[in-house]
This record gives structure tokens, sequence and C-alpha cells, in this order.
């Protein structure tokens, strides 16, 4: 047994609650070992010495160096103490805060035993549970659809569908968003991420001088207004873009600072470097290497209500349905903490979704944000599809090793995507292969989480990276492949099934094959995928709920099919 390889941590990912008497725990070993069971010793912390229950744990997980057990406890007793007995040919040994030993005293246990001593409900991560259900799709406003025909256009400076350089304006907006909300909701999809919509001179606005006020190239607040409320009537939510990171040195405060330096009342609100700002020497911390994008010190108290005030502003006035946190990763932890406070004091299923790239363990605790956008998972299929570094093995075991650095509770509410406008095209990626975007949109959509999509994925929008992701909406339907995007519409459908809302997840491999399956009560949905290069013979006589380039019971290379075991 490899004792290096086993691990166990105590109030983290690897046991959390998920109600008031129950909890999760997991145990990590060598994928090579091979115990015939793993158990967890349990009791109530003050008579565990005298009486202890048992229960076999699951060998759930295997990504490519751990296996990974599991067992959810029902507690009448909640205040926990446990050890693990792993068993080998009739012989056991224990793992404890000790490490392994060959026997356990049970009488002194209060040394050395793992715990939970109480589910306080507070410390419990809830699900937004909307967000079980949901699809979602972005939406790069200036460039999806402009509904407002009667506003100035003396900004747009490109025609529609021309190709974009990074000042180039459309005249997308709000309004042209609303007129097409039954176009989105027929994709099947309920929500709409929005990148920002403040006043701004950008077209992607991620440089906002105004939080309260709704760019006029995008409409007016009374524009915002309608929108939410027609979402809501069709019962899709609404999330915006938080850009507290940075702000536009336009930013009212930021001019203060400039023109008086040091004297001025907001220069703690940012990061200077001397007295007065000097915006070619750039000696302010600012968004990347921006100067026009300088970085709030949301580590000051007056910073944090300043953004706190804004976040509830748009979920008071505006009854938005979540916040996408840009940048968030390089924001105070203090200040993720404050707002998660106010806002779900505001609205408890108000979702907050990080923009982190990386392993986020530290910001999704139930402290700070709910989850993130899983661009791990986006590399994982871009390495699977896209750059044939993973076969069906390795993508089977990355894939089982994302689901590991989180609780369940957030792996729910994981916002699962392919690309957005932050990336180049999954589909100019895949060198425009259909049947592999189909592939991984089923992937994405069986997979435990919230499957995101960008504007133009369902016709096959092309695009490198920023500014070519961001090109215009073509939509002229005799461009469409119908019959592509029909599949698309399939494959969302099937979120609706409480399988794929709450259950189970075991993703596994055989030398050409990826499957992911999800079992929930009575029911049971099969993904199966084939990237080998090569026709599999399947000759499965169960129900087909979805598929491509499956034939005769045959699964074609590039090819997925769905089945309700």
């Amino acid at each position: 047994m490899n004792k290096q390889a086993i691990l166990h941590i105590p109030q983290s990912k690897y046991c959390y609650p998920i109600n008031q008497n129950s909890v999760v725990l997991r145990l990590r070993m060598d994928k090579n070992d091979a115990p015939d069971r793993v158990e967890v010793v349990y009791g109530c912390k003050y008579t565990f010495y005298l009486e202890q229950k048992t229960a076999e744990m699951e060998a759930k997980y295997r990504d490519d160096l751990y296996i990974y057990y599991e067992i959810q406890l029902t507690l009448e007793d909640v205040r926990l103490t446990y050890v693990f007995r792993i068993w080998n040919e009739q012989k056991s040994c224990y793992f404890s805060e000790d490490g392994i030993t060959k026997e356990y005293n049970f009488k002194l246990c209060y040394y050395n035993s793992f715990q939970m001593p109480y589910i306080n409900k507070r410390d419990i991560h809830e699900v937004v549970d909307w967000m079980r259900g949901a699809v979602f799709y972005e939406i790069f406003i200036d460039r999806f659809y402009q509904g407002k025909k009667e506003k100035d256009t003396a900004y747009i400076n490109l025609g529609w569908g021309e190709i974009p350089n990074p000042k180039s304006f459309t005249g997308g907006d709000i309004p042209g968003i609303t007129k097409k909300l039954d176009y989105i909701k027929g994709l099947g999809v309920n929500g709409i991420y929005l990148t920002p919509v403040f006043c701004s001179i950008s077209n992607h606005k991620y440089d906002i001088s105004d939080y309260t006020r709704i760019d006029e190239q995008f409409g007016t607040n009374e524009d915002f207004a309608e929108l939410v409320k027609e979402a809501h009537k069709r019962d899709m939510k609404i999330v915006l873009d938080a850009v507290f990171n940075h702000c536009s040195m336009l930013l009212p405060q930021f001019q203060d600072v400039i023109s008086k330096g040091i004297e001025s009342a907001y220069f703690d609100w940012f990061m200077i470097d001397g007295d007065r700002v000097d915006t070619e020497n750039l000696n302010y911390e600012v968004f990347g290497f921006s100067s026009y994008m300088p970085k709030f010190n949301t580590s000051n108290k007056e910073v944090q209500e300043f953004l706190l005030d804004i976040a509830a502003f748009w979920v008071k006035e505006y009854d938005i349905d979540g916040w996408r946190l840009d940048v968030s990763d390089e924001v105070s932890h203090d200040f993720w903490r404050k707002f998660r406070t106010r806002i779900k004091e505001l609205k408890p299923d108000c979702v907050l979704i990080g923009e982190n790239w990386h392993d986020a363990y530290a910001y999704l605790q139930g402290d700070q944000y709910d989850s993130i956008m899983n661009y791990a998972f986006t590399k994982a299929c871009l390495d699977y599809y896209a750059f044939d570094a993973f076969d069906a093995k390795g993508f089977a075991q990355k894939l089982n090793h994302l689901l590991m650095r989180n609780n369940g509770q957030v792996n729910a509410m994981m916002f699962n995507l392919l690309d957005s406008h932050d990336t180049d095209r999954f589909y100019t990626s895949i060198n425009k292969n259909k049947d592999k975007m189909l592939s991984a949109l089923a992937v994405m959509n069986m997979y435990i989480g919230v499957p995101c999509i960008y504007y133009g994925t369902e016709i096959c929008l092309e695009g490198g990276y920023d500014p070519d992701n961001r090109r215009c909406f073509d939509w002229e339907e005799a461009h469409w492949d119908i019959s592509y995007m029909e599949i698309l519409k399939k494959l969302f459908a099937l979120k609706q099934k409480p399988v794929l809302q709450r259950g189970d997840i075991h993703i596994t491999y055989d030398d050409r094959l990826c499957y992911i399956s999800r079992t929930y009560e009575n029911s049971e949905i099969l993904l199966i995928v084939n990237q080998s290069g090569e026709a599999v013979e399947l000759n499965r006589k169960e129900s087909v709920l979805a598929a491509n380039k499956l034939s005769a019971g045959c699964l074609h290379n590039d090819g997925f099919a769905i089945y309700e075991i």
C-alpha cells in the first residue's frame, strides 16, 4: 500500500455537510492499490469509544494517480467522529490522524480520530436550486442584435458581419436581446450571462466609468428593466458581469485622484506609487498592463462599500439573478466574503460565479462564490477534441480529477463552457468539425454542473482569439445548419430530466470509448463518445435519447450516443 498517497482532510472537500444531518466523506488512495474494501467507522464524538457504526465506501472516481472512495452518511447525532478501515485478504489497518496503523485504540479516540464536531447551518454551502436545471447563453452585447433602430448610431464603425478589430462597434444592444428572447428560449436555454452593460467608452465595457447606468450604446436602465421582466416571464435568469477588480480611468473618483494627487479623498481607493498619478510611466496598479483600467484597492473599506452598494443596487432595483465576477482571483478574499453576505441577504438564490481560470478551492468553501467559470473543463475538452493530447482514458481521468477539486455542491453549480469572449471559438479550434462540436456539447451537457454556450455556437460561428472571437451573429437563417441545431436543442432539452440535475456521475473508459453515466433514483442515462479514429460496434438495445453518427448499432468516429438505461 502506498501510504504517501492516502489523504483525508476534515471539514474540506474530503468532508463536507450537504444538509443539517448528512455529510459526505472522501478518502484518496493510490489508484494501483486494490483493497478488498474500504470502510468508515464512525459515531458520536462523545460515545465513539464505546460504540461505533461501520459503513462501506464506494470507489467512485479515478484519475491518472488516485482512486477516490466516497460515502454519504445520514447522522442521528451530528457531532461526528470517524476513522477509516482498509481491508485486504482478511487483514485490516486503520487510517486516522496518526496515519496508517495496524490497530486503533477507540478508548483514546479523542486524541487522533477525524472529526466534524458539529454541523452548523451557516457552514453548509447551499446549492442555488435553479442552477441544477440551468442552461446558459453568454452574449457579447455589441455583436448579438440591434433592437433599437431609432438610437444615435454615429458610434457604429463596422458593418454587421464584417471582421471586428479591437475598436469595432457594430450596434448590438439590450432591446435586441429582449426581441430575441423567444429564439434563445427555443434553444433550450433558460439563463443569459451578459458581458458588462454599464457606461464605458469601449465595445467590451470592461472599463466602467459609471456603474449605475446602462451604457447608452446598449440602451437605458428602463430597457434593461424590460429585459429582466421579459426574461422572468419566460422563466429565464439574467446574470450580469461584475467588474470590481478595476474600473475606467474616467471614473470620477480616479479623475479626482489625477487632479488632486495625494490630497484626493479617493487616493487610497487605488494603489499608487508616489503622491500623484503618472499615466505615462504607469506608477499605479492596473488590470493587466492597461493604463486606462486602474485597479481598485479592494482591501479599502470605502472601496468595499462603494462596490457592495453597486452590487446590491442591481439586485434590489432590477432583480437580477446573479453576478459573474470578473478577474475575481485578484480581488481580496475579505471583499468577496462581505460581497456574499450582502448579496445573499438580499436574494439567497442570487448566484455568484467567479472568473478563476485555475483551481479556485480557496474561494469555493461556501463563504465567497458559489462556483467558477470552469476553464479547466474547457481545456480538458480542447485536449481531447482539438489537440489530441488525450485518448478516452486520459479524458475520463481528467474529468474525474476536476470533480475532486471541489465539494458536490460546488460541482453542481460549476459554469461549464467550451469557449467564451476570452478564448478562441471551440468550433474554430477543432477545425470546424461539426461532429466533434456536437460530441463536446453532449459531454458538457452530461457532466455535473451548468452548461453554457457562447452566442453563435448554435450556428457554428467561427473565430480565433480576441477580437476575432467576437464576431457578429448571423441572423440569415438560410445560412444555418438546421440539423446540427436540432441535435443541440435535443441535448439541452435533456438537462430538464432530474437525472441530469441531481444524479450521481460515473466516468469510465475502454480502449476506444469514453462513457459518462448519470444515475438518480430509478433513472440512468449513459453517454458514449467515440474519438478513437474508427467505427465501434455498440449493438445496444436501449432507447436512444440523442445521437450523432450512430447507425445500425455502430458508433462512427467523432460520434456520440445517449441512451436511457
